[in-house]
């Protein structure tokens, strides 16, 4: 049984981070250690919530516990999302290298959760910065949505060969996957969305799904879009169908929740889906 390391925060109630992506890896028949980050009550979204944040001495206590119980050694692939500050990512990263001496196969797999179109950044001044300058080079694979796509490789993406030339950029970094998500290019259907993946070897899929409508829209979609698509792929799966299989199983998750008029991922009743999801939606060349 393959074994994943997933670094990430914690809410007691609703689905983002750990909550969105360790259920989903666990019913897909993963091992999953879980570090969380924080400990809140519920997402941020709502406005108000309790808890804390763990500091980064915290975070390396942790670490250094599941090191002395030898769980470094037996990790195949580290998952990260939303990073406090910059000493909590250098400790990410610190952790993947040395995951990587003991596994040299092991891989990362890090959500660069800086921000999305329309809102602008999100996160303090210095994490941009450290994800364009050092997480995304250590990185084999990296999910960003379009905004931190196009910070990430200084490209204004209007059209899909902007999306292209903006993976590119990015491969010759570091990267060997880009999994860019919420895609909407003038190319792309009105009240559609895209989701690409680029391989560095040139390979690139595109799938085009419908955009639901929500009355809130549900925080935690792309935790779960990036811990799903890992899963496919350490499962041995081709790019097409990782693809293929992440994002029918996102779109039927959230359809699920629109229909129940939740707020939060519909992530327990969507479970067959992660490991089954009803093709719908096929990928094609991009």
């Amino acid at each position: 049984m393959k074994h994943i390391l997933s670094i990430q925060s914690h809410v007691a109630y609703g689905y983002v981070g750990n909550r969105a992506a360790v259920f989903p890896l666990q019913r897909m028949g993963f091992e999953v250690s879980i570090v969380n980050t924080v400990q809140f009550s519920n997402h941020t979204g709502y406005g108000n919530w309790r808890g804390q944040i763990f500091s980064p001495a915290d975070i390396e206590s942790l670490i250094d516990g599941l090191e002395e119980r030898g769980v470094l050694s037996n990790i195949d692939a580290v998952l990260s999302g939303y990073m406090g500050d910059t000493e909590l990512g250098n400790l990410v990263l610190q952790t993947v290298e040395e995951i990587k001496l003991r596994n040299t196969d092991a891989l990362y797999c890090c959500d660069p959760v800086m921000g999305d179109t329309g809102r602008g950044f999100f996160v303090k001044e210095e994490l941009p910065g450290f994800f364009k300058n050092r997480a995304i080079q250590a990185a084999h694979i990296i999910t960003p949505n379009q905004f931190e796509l196009s910070y990430l490789s200084d490209t204004t993406i209007i059209s899909h060969d902007d999306v292209a030339a903006a993976c590119e950029k990015l491969h010759s970094t570091g990267p060997d996957i880009i999994l860019a998500t919420s895609i909407h290019t003038e190319e792309t259907k009105d009240h559609h969305i895209e989701t690409i993946i680029s391989h560095k070897n040139g390979k690139k899929y595109r799938i085009t799904t419908p955009r639901i409508a929500f009355n809130t829209e549900p925080n935690g979609s792309g935790d779960m879009t990036a811990a799903l698509f890992l899963g496919h792929m350490m499962n041995g799966e081709d790019l097409r169908s990782a693809l293929e299989n992440t994002v029918n199983a996102v779109y039927q998750t959230l359809d699920l929740t629109a229909k129940s008029k939740r707020r939060e991922l519909s992530i327990i009743a969507a479970q067959d889906y992660f490991v089954s999801p009803d093709k719908q939606f096929s990928a094609e060349r991009a």
